[in-house]
């Protein structure tokens, strides 16, 4: 299992559509073979901050059977719009 961690900075005022969306967006992701869960926390000293984390059975389930997905493009057109900067996506194993 590893988990991935992204970083998400929401442009100001859009946080409660970004939430929204997200929900929707939960659909996409969930769909995808390899995929254990997921959950989106938001930032109490940042305003519209939140930390994305996603566990996978590898990280080829995400970058390969997620990133090249048309679920995938559902999602980045659900989510990829909100977001400044475009986060950084990492991947943590367990020790």
């Amino acid at each position: 299992m590893i988990l991935e961690v992204a970083i998400l900075k929401v442009k100001p005022g859009q946080s409660k559509a970004f939430e929204v969306d997200f929900v929707k967006a939960g659909q996409h992701i969930s769909s995808i073979e390899g995929y254990i869960k997921h959950s989106l926390k938001q930032c109490i000293e940042v305003e519209n901050q939140y930390i994305l984390l996603v566990e996978w059975v590898s990280v080829e389930a995400h970058e390969v059977g997620f990133r090249q997905s048309p679920q995938y493009l559902e999602w980045k057109s659900l989510l990829h719009h909100y977001y400044d900067p475009i986060p950084q996506v990492l991947h943590y194993k367990n020790m």
